[in-house]
């Protein structure tokens, strides 16, 4: 008989602890809820102990785009957002800034309009250093991307820059035409010649110059300078190279 009391005892005492360590717990967690704390600007350790205070976990993640002003520990965003009423135990996504530059490949943006090549450069974090303008007779090539100063398929880290150089197409003047001035230089002085009668300008004026280091006979210089625009006929300045 005893031994059947103190079965039931020790039964009832192992129910006890099951309702008090388990379903009681599970029974008036259910119905508790805990306000989200405001992390952002904390360190990663800082939010993290802030959450457990607050009965919440928290789970690093990172930034889509690297942000060269912020420190990579910074919490610069949380989901769910500050104030926001959850079960205690949820998850808390703590978007911390990346902690190395990512590199991107460079696209080819030859053909394509200035605003757009902004914007494809703009989303790989890279910046335009520079925008050279360049006379251009074909109307399809007015402010597009003619060149670029990183060639495509380069692998870059992000705030590399980049120089772009873009035509632009100039009207002609009322009966008057206008031709692109080709490039001579490193021509022969005799090749240059035919080369610029045949884009319809005349050879001027021709100056030379004493060079050991340039190969004699050579063009150095010209005057329009090679894709500017000159009128129809215009004469062309050359310097050339003679040796010693």
């Amino acid at each position: 008989m005893k031994k059947k009391v103190w079965i039931g005892v020790i039964l009832a005492l192992i129910a006890f602890v099951a309702v008090d360590k388990f379903l009681l717990p599970l029974y008036t967690s259910s119905g508790r809820e805990a306000t989200v704390p405001n992390v952002r600007n904390m360190t990663y350790d800082q939010a993290e102990r802030t959450l457990g205070n607050a009965h919440l976990k928290a789970v690093r993640s990172y930034n889509v785009r690297y942000l060269p002003d912020v420190p990579a520990d910074m919490v610069i965003d949380q989901v769910p957002a500050a104030a926001s009423t959850v079960k205690p135990g949820r998850n808390v996504y703590l978007v911390l800034n990346r902690k190395d530059k990512p590199s991107y490949v460079i696209p080819d943006l030859t053909g394509r309009p200035e605003d757009e090549a902004r914007q494809v450069l703009g989303r790989l974090g890279m910046t335009v250093a520079g925008v050279q303008i360049r006379a251009v007779s074909k109307p399809e090539e007015d402010g597009r991307v003619l060149s670029q100063s990183v060639p495509p398929n380069v692998t870059l880290v992000t705030g590399s820059t980049i120089s772009l150089i873009i035509g632009k197409l100039e009207q002609e003047p009322a009966g008057m035409k206008r031709v692109v001035v080709p490039d001579v230089l490193g021509m022969s002085l005799d090749q240059a010649r035919s080369i610029i009668i045949q884009n319809g300008l005349a050879a001027g004026k021709i100056t030379y110059e004493k060079s050991a280091l340039l190969v004699p006979n050579t063009v150095i210089s010209q005057k329009p300078g090679a894709n500017s625009f000159a009128q129809a006929g215009q004469t062309v300045e050359m310097t050339v190279a003679t040796g010693e």
